[in-house]
């Protein structure tokens, strides 16, 4: 999958679970501010993402894990 697929993929994903525009999810956005998420819709992200992506994201993963374009690198990087 290419870098460009991941992010297509991803943001579909996102505005579709999150009910946000896919315009709003800038590479350099902060996940967290941009989704307005709690710890409970943390782990429906990462739920989501390990669905899709069949890629296991660890807590001290997570923590680093703080913009889009980090969240693509980190797929990028690690999916199947």
């Amino acid at each position: 999958m290419t870098k460009q697929e991941i992010i297509a993929k991803v943001n579909a994903a996102l505005a579709e679970e999150f009910e946000v525009e896919e315009s709003v999810l800038a590479p350099e956005a902060n996940i967290k501010e941009t989704l307005e998420l709690d710890s409970l819709s943390l782990v429906d992200l990462v739920a989501l993402i390990e669905s899709n992506f069949g890629v296991k994201i660890a807590g001290s993963e997570l923590v680093k894990i703080q913009t889009f374009q980090a969240l693509y690198d980190y797929l990028e990087a690690n999916a199947k």
